[in-house]
């Protein structure tokens, strides 16, 4: 899955966001007591927002680690 493929409302969300939707949609199929097979949408959403958890993971790590290089300048 690309980062093209997330839709606009996840992308939007941030890191806090996201953590507490894939918690929510956890709890939901944990809890639901039916057959995976009506939790396909769920799992689809949880794989984009896994991948956008993982895009923001990544924005974050170039972020310090470019901080990281403009201290060790100095």
């Amino acid at each position: 899955m690309t980062s093209k493929n997330i839709p606009v409302n996840i992308k939007n969300k941030s890191i806090k966001e996201t953590k507490e939707e894939i918690n929510k949609i956890l709890d939901k199929i944990e809890k639901g007591g039916t057959n995976l097979e009506n939790h396909i949408d769920d799992y689809d959403t949880l794989l984009k927002l896994n991948k956008h958890m993982d895009d923001l993971f990544k924005k974050k790590l170039k972020e310090i680690n470019s901080l990281g290089k403009k201290n060790a300048k100095k």
